[in-house]
């Protein structure tokens, strides 16, 4: 029997958290991409809704959830805290493993909990459009999702590494109606000097954000939408630890550890902000592990500096962790942690001491993924699995002490779409991935996209 703690509708948190008036250190503000000066609100709004840049730049500590977006919500939320007991047992731990399922949204991540209120706020001003980019697909699948709820267009340009391992992901954007191009894509300036340059880029998220910022600027009544990095998308998210607060109550515990996966930030801010505000509240010491992968460590390997959210030095600069906007990651089937740079809550969190970054390469990751699927039954996205491999590190250590500690595992979500990956796994053809090249080590002959 599974231990699961779940939460009435009635028990949907009405309020977002907002970390920014609890930073032990204030955010530095965005710069404009061409006088390098601190951008003026005024000047995000021919990118983003009105409401989410007033949210991006708020001091409020808790904003409201319209009533629209509950609605949605209540298609999936509240989602449920498990306790994985089966992998405790094989893991012979003394710890307590529970996990935050939201593989149960409607597009099987965490993803919709920010594109819903994205596009409930453009579609209240009047936008008919949204553009964007996915890395793995998660992302291109909210959204895709959140707009044919609304009545919207939504284009999508999908890394081309992840175009082409993940067929089903594009199937189900095109099933919510949305127009899916592999990136570099030839219909995007950006694109097509990409392509220039290398026919056979795998692209990376900052190149597909350049393509997605082009596209919304050249397209009339069209904004942009972005999934991860900026300060109201992980906002959003917060309903994630917000609901968990309510269930480890239930349960009659508070995490030591809380561990979730990494690329721009949002699914690792929406468990952990809350719980950081909790936890220093009761005075206790809880761990905040960030999770990423090593062949893009904008944690524990990157810069922390200005620099442009995309390849094409179109957005405002953000002072975060960077591993240099024009940085081209091997095309890991992590898809949605091959970011270059990493939200400024998080790398601000980070320099303050608060969250502590890993690094972890693929092949041990898949190794953790598959012995969570073999004793919980729910097979981990690639991206989640970092945040699983961590727990059972920390779990195993826990062995070796006798200490019994709560672990807290963000699962960001499911990995139904991603059989390719453990396919190649599996069968011996995933290899361990080199950072900083567009090369895996050991790459067998045709197996360019099990890197």
């Amino acid at each position: 029997m599974r231990t699961m703690f779940t939460l009435d509708q009635n028990d949907l948190p009405k309020r977002w958290y907002n970390v920014l008036p609890d930073l032990p250190t204030p955010l530095d503000p965005p710069l404009h991409p061409g006088t390098r000066e601190p951008i003026e609100p005024a000047a995000l709004l021919g990118l983003f809704a009105r409401t989410c840049v007033e949210q991006e730049m708020s001091t409020d500590r808790f904003i409201d959830i319209p009533a629209p977006v509950l609605d949605v919500y209540r298609l999936w939320r509240p989602t449920p805290l498990m306790r994985a007991v089966h992998l405790e047992r094989v893991l012979e731990t003394p710890a307590h493993i529970y996990f935050k399922y939201e593989g149960a949204s409607p597009t099987g991540s965490h993803k919709t909990n920010t594109a819903v209120p994205q596009a409930y706020y453009n579609k209240l001003e009047g936008t008919k459009a949204l553009a964007t980019e996915t890395g793995a697909g998660q992302w291109g699948s909210a959204l895709a999702f959140a707009c044919q709820t609304f009545g919207m267009d939504c284009t999508v340009f999908m890394v081309r590494s992840s175009y082409d391992q993940k067929p089903y992901r594009k199937a189900m954007m095109s099933v919510f109606g949305a127009r899916v191009h592999a990136s570099p894509s030839r219909e995007t300036r950006a694109g097509r000097e990409a392509l220039a340059r290398d026919p056979n880029s795998f692209g990376s998220l900052g190149l597909a954000i350049s393509e997605a910022v082009e596209a919304a600027l050249a397209g009339q009544g069209t904004k942009y939408s972005l999934g991860s990095v900026l300060n109201h998308v992980l906002l959003h998210q917060t309903v994630i630890g917000l609901e968990a607060e309510q269930q480890m109550q239930s349960a009659g515990e508070f995490p030591d550890v809380v561990v979730a996966c990494v690329g721009g930030g949002s699914n690792f801010g929406g468990l952990s902000l809350p719980f950081y505000r909790a936890a220093r509240e009761r005075k206790q010491a809880t761990r905040f592990l960030a999770v990423e992968p090593t062949v893009c460590p904008s944690l524990t390997r990157g810069e922390y500096r200005y620099d442009f959210g995309d390849t094409a030095e179109t957005t405002p600069l953000l002072r975060m962790h960077t591993l240099g906007h024009a940085f081209m990651p091997p095309p890991i089937h992590a898809g949605g942690l091959r970011y270059h740079g990493m939200a400024p809550i998080v790398s601000r969190l980070v320099e303050d001491g608060i969250v502590e970054p890993l690094a972890y390469d693929q092949l041990d990751v898949f190794a953790s993924a598959v012995l969570f699927a073999r004793s919980e039954g729910i097979i981990p996205a690639p991206e989640t699995a970092h945040a699983v491999h961590a727990a059972v590190e920390i779990a195993r250590e826990c062995a070796r002490t006798g200490d019994e500690k709560t672990i807290l595992i963000g699962f960001s979500g499911h990995g139904h779409f991603d059989m390719g990956a453990y396919t190649a796994y599996l069968s011996g053809d995933l290899v361990r991935a080199e950072a900083g090249s567009n090369a895996c080590t050991g790459t067998p002959a045709g197996a360019r996209l099990y890197c």
